[in-house]
């Protein structure tokens, strides 16, 4: 969360008689039926292999964090968006922060099919600790929360083939008032963390200042290196200090942490999704160079499946994210997801997309009066499109484009075009044809751009791939 010193702040294509298709039946759920395309080509199996196969030459090394983690954006849960600071497990022992909450999360993530599409991590956030540290000067949990320890929360976690992360504060207190790692105690907390065996820290930033931060922020990333454990690490600086260069040292954040927050926290609303996505539009200039393997910018949590979104709403945050390179920790009951919530963040190729290698961080290229196309440079020659519809009137709306507005000449062959949010072929299309979509007023479509240059069929991109004839 991020707060201030003292407390809370914050297509219907024109495409020469190419049929629309869809994708294969295993991709839906069960009341969705669908024919198989009609185009004998040998396409990877993106839409049937989770990104954890997505793999990176470890040679290629870069100046982030030298823990060797993140080279894709990470993925997975944590509590704070839906469940908050609910530490009131008497009355609402089902949705209170304690390990009973944690290991439900965890125990859905291994048989929902979240954990083979990527979803990996099972996080704490702020209000799982107790009010002081133990007599050796440790953070502790909540006795009556977590009786078992985090030790064996940690464990449970990883007996699902899951990671476990943790939240601290780099300040006298965390945002809720429980105590935060200070100068004096980075050291015992990165040991106490390597000890419980945690996979990942987010280390936010209330009760302290900007010279506490600039000293503390770099202090912790050594402290975790030397523990020889590999924790990921989430800093919450930036935010803190307005998000943008000067105050905000991009070049400094990729050397110490992982990932980093750098807007104001995220409220389960139409409205906050669109802040989020304009401040970034906004100022891509200054985030995207920043962003890539390693070293991710993150516009905060997915509210999809919880009270504030429409269906048409959540699939603009999946989408926006996507092409953003963001970071995808769900923050909803998984218990009681919703099928339509489930086939939003369990799209296949979507995912893809969004864990793609080269993690470059997409940007917007076009700003109309309804109208937002953001495009995002995809491994292999590949494109990621989404044109959203900031419009609340009426009908949806048409869009018009062509491959040169869009600035993708590269294939002079043209492309293959997916609608990937629903899960539909659209055909080939030479580089002079029109494409024509609809977008639903606050709703998006999302296209995949495939190149039909034959050089693409030949090179082996770096990801584990399955050829797949369709009829």
């Amino acid at each position: 969360m991020v707060l201030s010193e003292c407390g809370r702040a914050p297509m219907t294509p024109q495409c020469g008689g190419s049929h629309v298709s869809s994708f294969p039946n295993e991709d839906l759920p069960r009341n969705r039926s669908v024919s198989l395309p009609a185009f004998g080509i040998v396409v990877l199996l993106i839409m049937l292999l989770p990104p954890l196969s997505i793999l990176l030459g470890l040679a290629a090394c870069c100046s982030s964090l030298d823990n060797g983690l993140l080279r894709t954006p990470p993925m997975g849960w944590l509590p704070w968006e839906r469940f908050r600071c609910n530490t009131n497990c008497k009355a609402d022992p089902g949705n209170c922060i304690s390990e009973n909450l944690i290991k439900s999360m965890a125990d859905k993530m291994a048989e929902d099919g979240w954990k083979e599409l990527g979803y990996e991590y099972v996080n704490l956030d702020d209000c799982w600790s107790a009010k002081e540290r133990d007599s050796q000067g440790r953070l502790q949990p909540d006795p009556d929360r977590f009786p078992s320890g985090i030790k064996a929360l940690a464990d449970y976690v990883h007996s699902k083939g899951l990671k476990f992360g943790i939240y601290s504060d780099m300040g006298n207190y965390t945002c809720s008032g429980y105590p935060g790692t200070t100068l004096d105690t980075i050291d015992t907390d990165a040991k106490t963390f390597a000890e419980w065996e945690v996979d990942m820290l987010k280390l936010d930033g209330c009760y302290s200042n900007s010279s506490v931060k600039a000293i503390g922020y770099p202090k912790m990333s050594i402290a975790l290196n030397k523990t020889g454990r590999p924790i990921a690490y989430s800093c919450s600086w930036p935010a803190y200090e307005g998000g943008l260069p000067p105050k905000v040292n991009y070049t400094v954040l990729g050397e110490i942490c992982n990932l980093w927050r750098n807007f104001g926290d995220i409220q389960d609303s139409w409205e906050s999704v669109v802040n989020i996505i304009e401040w970034y539009g906004n100022n891509q200039d200054k985030l995207q160079p920043a962003a890539g393997p390693g070293r991710w910018n993150d516009p905060d949590m997915l509210i999809i499946g919880n009270f504030g979104l429409s269906y048409e709403q959540s699939k603009v945050q999946m989408a926006l994210w996507a092409i953003l390179a963001a970071p995808l920790f769900m923050s909803s009951d998984l218990r009681t997801i919703s099928e339509d919530a489930k086939y939003i963040l369990q799209n296949k190729l979507l995912i893809y997309i969004n864990q793609d290698s080269l993690g470059i961080q997409g940007q917007r290229i076009i700003q109309s009066r309804h109208f937002e196309v953001w495009k995002r440079i995809l491994f292999n020659g590949q494109f990621a499109v989404a044109v959203m519809n900031n419009g609340t009137d009426g009908m949806p709306r048409p869009f018009t484009t062509n491959f040169a507005q869009l600035g993708i000449l590269d294939c002079k062959e043209g492309y293959k075009i997916y609608n990937v949010l629903e899960r539909m072929f659209l055909g080939d299309f030479a580089l002079d044809t029109t494409i024509n979509i609809e977008v639903t007023p606050t709703g998006v479509v999302l296209l995949f751009l495939w190149p039909l240059c034959s050089v693409t069929y030949f090179t082996k991109p770096v990801l584990r791939t399955q050829a797949l004839e369709l009829q």
